[in-house]
């Protein structure tokens, strides 16, 4: 589209247009953009054609579509994470000039945004690392957006950023979060986040249903009343959804005909890999991201639940008592998923110079993202307090929080033990509890061991240095 002068209008153009890239031009045009859609699917630029308001322009062929956008060109790529963005990055390049500037937002390895972005550099491409957040309904009617990159190549989109984000308390919810892969780098802790926040909620389901017993209606009840608490989260409504859905073919609830299988696309364990790396403890993502694994082993479970015969018990204690703890045992958990996740950003921010501002982070996450949750409001004013907290649990209201409900999480660890209702998530948090706020440890053992089979030396409590013992070899009669 080109004015009379023949001068491109487009303000932005977006590559792939399935349902994220659909419905971010449709967002952006409804906030009044003027933008350009591509894809080689001639059936995608002709669908977006007909839904679309005036100011909204396809194209099947690359120079055409390039010759809609206003110069310099903003290009955002919507397409999976990996090769294929390589493919259309190689296949923009003959056609871009110095200044253009690229943006992925899709969930891209950030390693990868790394790689590109100093390639990119070299050609006069700018190049911006972009982590959308909030899902199909998300990019049409405003999405959590976390972008990072140079920060001039920011500035250019940040007007449609703004506007098209979703808003909480009239703020959007996107920031500039940094260089290089800062953006990408904290989608991906998001979506571990993600991965712990449904780990939890799914072994309430469990204990609910087969340690007290309660059906469908009775889950949809508690997930209810835990969303209209302290506890409310979007992943805790959209369950509230899922258990009131009735299946077309079969007239019973829906939830009961999906088969109990959870696959991994690679986020989750890219953020426990990361956290590895960096020597942060990350137990209850970890263990989400084993759990999604076991939950493939069908065959073996089925074969070891034949080997290891022990039926499930009830519940012991008064069912409307314990659904109380079992909630403040929910509430405890997410504290503790984002007190890890955050200690992961904050030294992933020192080790890879990204200066994130985690006030700023838990702001974005306040809206539009799939792990908007109440409680974002007091990591957000913990860090507004102190920029510089290591660890959620350190602040002092929220250890309040976590000292008044932590009875519940370890009658809830017991209950389940008894029960013989596998709930590791919990018991994760409680371990990683009890080991965080103790200022003993019994890793001076670990470490004696270290020396003994690897003369991997110890330090004292009583004296500076490092030392190696020949440990006895002859035990005392």
């Amino acid at each position: 589209m080109t004015n009379k002068n023949g001068e491109a209008q487009c303000e932005i153009g977006v590559i792939g247009l399935g349902v994220m890239g659909r419905n971010m031009l449709l967002n952006m045009a409804d906030h009044g953009f003027k933008v350009a859609g591509y894809d080689k699917d001639k059936q995608k630029v002709d669908s977006l054609r007909k839904e679309s308001k005036e100011q909204v322009f396809g194209a099947t062929d690359v120079e055409e579509f390039l010759s809609l956008l206003k110069k310099p060109r903003a290009i955002m790529l919507l397409v999976p994470a990996g090769n294929p963005v390589d493919l259309v990055i190689k296949e923009l390049l003959p056609h871009l000039q110095s200044g253009d500037l690229i943006i992925d937002a899709g969930n891209s390895h950030f390693t990868d945004t790394d790689i590109r972005a100093q390639n990119l550099q070299k050609k006069g491409i700018r190049f911006l690392g972009v982590g959308i957040s909030g899902g199909e309904d998300g990019a049409r009617h405003g999405p959590s957006i976390m972008p990072g990159g140079p920060k001039e190549a920011y500035e250019q989109v940040r007007p449609i950023f703004e506007a098209i984000a979703a808003k909480v308390d009239g703020k959007p919810c996107v920031a500039y979060l940094g260089p290089g892969s800062a953006g990408h780098y904290v989608k991906m802790v998001h979506n571990g986040i993600e991965y712990g926040i449904m780990q939890l909620i799914a072994e309430t389901y469990d204990l609910m249903k087969r340690g007290l017993g309660l059906n469908n209606d009775q889950l949809l009840h508690a997930y209810l009343s835990w969303n209209n608490s302290n506890l409310g989260n979007y992943l805790i409504e959209i369950t509230t959804h899922i258990f009131a859905t009735m299946d077309e073919k079969t007239g019973k609830h829906l939830i009961d005909e999906i088969l109990s299988v959870a696959k991994q696309n690679g986020t989750g364990m890219w953020t426990s890999l990361s956290a590895m790396e960096l020597q942060v403890p990350l137990t209850v993502i970890d263990l989400a991201v084993a759990m999604r694994d076991l939950s493939v082993l069908v065959k073996e479970r089925e074969q070891a639940n034949s080997l290891y015969k022990r039926p499930i018990q009830q519940v012991s204690i008064d069912h409307t008592i314990f659904l109380k703890q079992l909630q403040g045992a929910l509430l405890i958990g997410n504290i503790i998923i984002c007190a890890q996740a955050m200690a992961l950003l904050a030294v992933a921010s020192e080790k890879y110079a990204y200066h994130l501002n985690l006030e700023s982070v838990a702001r974005i996450w306040q809206g539009g993202c799939i792990i908007r949750a109440k409680l974002l409001d007091d990591y957000s004013a913990a860090f507004r307090l102190n920029a510089k907290l290591s660890n959620l649990l350190l602040d002092p209201k929220l250890s309040e929080k976590v000292m008044a409900h932590q009875e519940d999480l370890r009658q809830v660890v017991c209950q389940a033990s008894i029960t013989g209702v596998p709930m590791p998530g919990f018991m994760a948090a409680l371990g990683y509890l009890d080991a965080y706020r103790s200022s003993w440890s019994p890793a001076n053992l670990i470490q004696a061991q270290r020396d003994y089979f690897g003369s991997h030396t110890y330090e004292r409590v009583d004296s500076k240095g490092t030392f190696h013992t020949k440990w006895e070899k002859d035990l005392p009669t």
